[in-house]
């Protein structure tokens, strides 16, 4: 995040010796991306961090594309998935390309294993469900709605209480940030953006264990899973300080903006990343110029592919759609709203709809395990 948060104890200066209680010195270490320049954090540890005991190949988890060619718009519904299982090790692959891989989990057990994403950044969208996000920096209680940003290499652990979640998971190549526009020259939130600075959720309680036998991390790199077991407890951390630490954001404090006439999809922009940008569509008024058209216009997505998840069970411009249903619109197809839709949102007061937006700026492919859930008669649905 563009601002600085810290939990727990810290020497005076950064690469000072922090000393423990009875003797000894803590261990520091520095995550962040970039190499040295980019955005980073300093941690305190009671272990060495590099302590491994052993290494183990759990196998690969490459991405799979469907064996077809033919371009056309798509729908899935992801409640005709499988559910259960890991957060971590039983997602599901719906669509790819080399910036981004979008998955979905219901998952119903909790991983006894840490888990560690080396080649991606994770945005996780709560659709439904509640529970919290374990890290080696802290923990942040988490509910339907919310958006949950963990930055590559950060160790942490999922908790979910009550019913199994539905989760939309993002993994990014790039750095998940939001978007220049919104920030100053200072890296400050300015007025007029969407949201500020207090909507965003840190990590407000540090869990430090001194605790030494084994604990597995899972860690993913180039689509393989490799357990690392380490000889102490991953979260071992005593304090803190930098930009780089996980953070929640509920879809429900984005801003909304509202104009005379149809404003484009970028001023839902929520986040970015390197070749994709997401977006949330929340409830707000319509359009209340003369004869405004609320519903979008048609459009062409030239060198980009729109994906939509839709978190209710209605969208202004969609007809046959329910919760969970996910949409392709591919590069330069035009689409809009499907027959009827359009006319309807003339005079209309309310946009009652909840969905995320993921727009990629390279083709996306469909993954296999995608493939028995979609409405393969999608493309009709604008006939007349």
């Amino acid at each position: 995040m563009p601002f600085y948060h810290r939990l727990g104890e810290l020497p005076r200066k950064r690469h000072q010796v922090l000393e423990k209680d009875g003797g000894g010195m803590h261990f520091e270490q520095l995550m962040g991306n970039k190499g040295f320049v980019g955005p980073s954090t300093l941690m305190y540890h009671l272990h060495y961090p590099t302590e491994v005991k052993q290494l183990k190949s759990l196998g690969d988890r490459r991405l799979v594309a469907v064996d077809e060619r033919e371009l056309r718009p798509r729908h899935l519904r992801t409640n005709g998935l499988a559910g259960g299982g890991s957060m971590v090790l039983d997602r599901v692959p719906l669509l790819f390309n080399g910036d981004c891989a979008v998955y979905h989990a219901r998952p119903d057990a909790d991983d006894e294993f840490f888990y560690r994403n080396g080649q991606a950044d994770e945005l996780v969208y709560v659709a439904t469900g509640q529970g919290t996000l374990h890290s080696q920096m802290g923990t942040i209680e988490v509910k339907g709605g919310d958006y949950v940003v963990v930055p590559r290499g950060i160790i942490h652990q999922w908790r979910f209480t009550g019913e199994a979640p539905r989760l939309l998971i993002t993994e990014t190549r790039g750095y998940v940030r939001t978007p220049d526009r919104y920030r100053n020259e200072f890296g400050q939130l300015i007025e007029g953006a969407p949201y500020s600075e207090r909507d965003f959720r840190r990590p407000d309680t540090l869990e430090t264990f001194d605790e030494k036998h084994d604990f597995p991390v899972v860690t993913k790199q180039d689509d393989h899973l490799t357990e690392f077991t380490l000889g102490h407890h991953p979260f071992d951390v005593v304090g803190w300080d930098g930009y780089y630490f996980p953070y929640a954001f509920s879809i429900h404090d984005f801003e909304p903006k509202v104009a005379a006439f149809h404003l484009p999809p970028p001023v839902h922009q929520t986040f970015e990343s390197d070749g994709v940008v997401i977006c949330s569509f929340c409830p707000r008024p319509y359009d209340f110029g003369e004869k405004a058209v609320p519903a979008p216009y048609f459009h062409s997505n030239v060198w980009s592919d729109e994906v939509i998840y839709y978190a209710s069970e209605e969208f202004m411009s969609r007809k046959g759609i329910e919760f969970g249903s996910i949409t392709l619109h591919p590069d330069g197809l035009p689409h809009g709203p499907q027959p009827g839709r359009m006319e309807a949102s003339v005079g209309a007061k309310w946009a009652d709809e909840l969905a995320v937006m993921v727009d990629t700026f390279r083709p996306l492919k469909l993954a296999v395990e995608a493939r028995d859930v979609e409405d393969t008669d999608y493309w009709k649905s604008w006939q007349s």
